[in-house]
């Protein structure tokens, strides 16, 4: 068999059009899901992250075979975004020529419910897509988008009809930052909390979900691609935002907010000392502690809070540095993708109580397909993954397409099951799971098959 490195691969496959079976907007059904286990635990998607916050599902009675069975796939433009799902209605978001699209399905069937749209003229400076990367967010009968430019929308879940919306870039004076907007909003109660990073502030803005208007403003750090997370410590409810885009000298770090006045109770200066530097990661919070982390020679830190809320650093590390994927906790361990390019990726567990590293593994394996009639192979691996924990286990999504199914504990990585689900570059967006089905967004066309971007849903009931 002729072998190809994982370079070669993509440069020699680069560009081929082989299958491209769907038109864009029209889900193609392929099959209908199996029947929930009755004794199956499920639950709505309804934001970034899942209902936990933090890549964590408590769904049950999931296969381990892969490939799943595909249930629906639709044709999508360009973006970087989840969906969002609550009972019957998925909604996506992405971008499809000039113009941003919000789009409602039947997250079973894919069938269209509804469709916003409206002009955008953003450009990625550093040649990556040019779509969202905001994943919308569902409250109640609300849905909410914020796009790549600044834009932020409420819209009735139902119908699609528009409730209200704001241009941030005007209102706030937003910059365009590094790769545009990327930090999804949070709802808290009745406020959707947004870290806006306005020049010279607010870092982080609460608007009331029913009309709009600022609540409060504070902090004055800039934007980030991280979003913030909600948290109860010593009782109260905090919001946890990691700040910190484009600024020059750098600036950034942890903020602890109380959401009912956006009192800051402190600030953490964490980020790179690099210009060109992003806070991408997600922060991970258990008991009075959060963890955050950052590529870019930054690494990674955990903070308690203490119960007059002032922070103490338990420890940072320069061995555990992620770039966008965030980790997750787990008995006393944090499991992530530490290393900022493909080549010096891994995956590594931590030692939650002193920061060390107890493995690190970089998954390899050969992998074989036709082309130009030839069976081919090459060596490929997860490269810069995501990960989910859920039914015991961990899902593992690879930045080239693969999805793994893997147990991960202090004593280890062990590999339970791998499939292709296409050969894409930039799968970067971590999949949603609600009640057994497995969305997964392509965004790139497929190098193998030439097929185009889009949204897949598979079927993990057991």
């Amino acid at each position: 068999m002729h072998k190809l490195s994982r370079r070669a691969l993509l440069q020699s496959l680069a560009g081929q059009t082989l299958l491209a079976t769907v038109a864009r907007g029209q889900s193609a059904p392929t099959g209908r899901p199996r029947p929930l286990s009755p004794d199956a635990v499920t639950h709505d998607w309804r934001s970034f992250l899942g209902p936990t916050h933090n890549a964590v599902s408590t769904e049950t009675h999931l296969s381990r075979e892969l490939p799943p069975p595909l249930v629906w796939e639709m044709e999508k433009g360009t973006a970087y975004t989840s969906p969002a799902v609550a009972g019957d209605h998925l909604v996506f978001f992405h971008r499809v020529d000039d113009r941003e699209v919000v789009e409602c399905l039947h997250p079973d069937t894919g069938e269209s419910r509804w469709q916003f749209s409206y002009g955008t003229a953003y450009r990625d400076r550093y040649g990556y897509n040019n779509g969202p990367r905001s994943s919308p967010v569902i409250d109640g009968g609300r849905v909410f988008t914020f796009g790549a430019e600044g834009r932020l929308h409420c819209f009735e879940l139902e119908t699609g009809e528009g409730v209200w919306s704001r241009d941030l870039r005007n209102d706030y004076g937003a910059r365009q930052d590094f790769f545009g907007v990327s930090s999804t909003p949070l709802i808290s109660g009745s406020r959707l909390i947004v870290n806006v990073g306005a020049p010279d502030g607010p870092c982080v803005v609460a608007f009331d979900v029913d009309t709009g208007e600022e609540l409060w403003g504070t902090g004055d750090w800039g934007p980030s691609y991280a979003s913030p997370v909600p948290a109860v410590m010593h009782g109260e409810p905090r919001i946890f935002v990691f700040a910190g885009g484009e600024s020059d000298p750098p600036t950034g770090g942890l903020l602890s907010i109380d959401p009912a006045s956006g009192g800051i109770d402190f600030s953490f200066p964490f980020r790179s000392r690099t210009y060109e530097s992003v806070n991408a990661s997600c922060p991970v919070v258990f008991d009075d502690k959060v963890f955050v982390s950052a590529s870019y020679r930054t690494g990674g830190a955990l903070v308690q809070v203490l119960p007059d809320f002032s922070h103490e650093v338990l420890w940072t590390t320069q061995e555990f540095a992620l770039h966008f994927n965030t980790p997750i906790h787990q008995d006393g361990y944090l499991y992530g993708y530490d290393g900022r390019n493909q080549g010096d990726a891994s995956i590594a567990c931590v030692d939650a109580t002193d920061g060390r590293v107890v493995w690190r593994e970089a998954p390899v394996w050969r992998e074989t397909f036709e082309q130009g009639g030839r069976q081919r192979e090459a060596m490929v691996s997860t490269a810069r993954g995501s990960l989910m924990a859920v039914d015991g286990q961990f899902l593992a999504l690879g930045e080239l397409g693969h999805l793994l199914w893997v147990d991960l504990s202090p004593d280890g990585y062990r590999e339970i099951s791998r499939a292709w689900l296409a050969a894409a570059q930039e799968s970067w967006t971590l999949p949603v799971l609600s009640r057994g089905l497995l969305y997964f967004v392509q965004n790139t066309r497929d190098i193998l098959t030439g097929a185009a971007p889009r949204l897949q849903c598979y079927d993990l009931r057991a």
